[in-house]
C-alpha cells in the first residue's frame, strides 16, 4: 500500500477557482431565436450532471447550460452547488430575453434538481407552475425465466 495524501487547498487556489467560474457565467449568451412573454425552463438532474434548458412556449429550445459547460469537473458535476450556478445562467438569461414567467419541467433523481429550483425562485424568475416528468416504469420489462437445475 501506499501513503494516504490528504490534498488541501490555499485560499489562493479557492479565489483562481471562483475567479474561473464567475469568467464562465459572465460569457456573453447567443440566442437562437427571439423570445416571447412566457417560457418553459427543463431541469434534468442526475447523479452526475444537471442540465437546465430554456425553451419557449412552442418548445424550441434558447438556450441549455450543464454543469460541465460551466466548468465544473468529475464529481463536481453533481453537487448542488453546480446545479444552483448553472440556475443562476439560466435566469440571467431569462432577464436578457424579458421572459415574464416560466414552466418548470423536473426529471430525474439527482441532488441539483432542489437547488436549481430554490435558485431561480431567488434570483426573481416568476414560477408558473412546477411538474414532474420523471420517467417511472409501470411494470416495466418482462423478468427473465426461473433457472432449472
Amino acid at each position: 500500500m501506499g501513503k494516504k495524501r490528504v490534498i488541501t487547498t490555499s485560499q489562493e487556489e479557492l479565489i483562481k477557482e471562483t475567479e474561473k467560474l464567475e469568467k464562465k457565467l459572465g460569457k456573453e449568451v447567443s440566442v437562437k431565436s427571439s423570445a416571447g412573454k412566457r417560457g418553459r425552463v427543463y431541469v434534468s438532474s442526475t447523479y452526475n450532471n444537471t442540465i437546465i434548458s430554456l425553451t419557449n412556449a412552442n418548445g424550441d429550445v434558447l438556450i441549455n447550460r450543464s454543469a460541465g459547460a460551466i466548468g465544473f469537473k468529475g464529481t463536481k458535476k453533481g453537487t448542488s452547488f453546480a446545479a444552483s450556478k448553472v440556475a443562476e445562467t439560466i435566469a440571467a438569461v431569462c432577464d436578457k430575453l424579458r421572459i415574464s414567467s416560466v414552466d418548470v419541467f423536473l426529471k430525474g433523481v439527482g441532488s441539483g434538481r432542489d437547488s436549481a429550483l430554490k435558485t431561480l425562485v431567488s434570483k426573481g424568475v416568476v414560477i408558473a407552475s412546477i411538474v414532474d416528468i420523471t420517467p417511472i416504469p409501470h411494470n416495466g420489462c418482462r423478468p427473465k425465466k426461473p433457472r432449472r437445475v
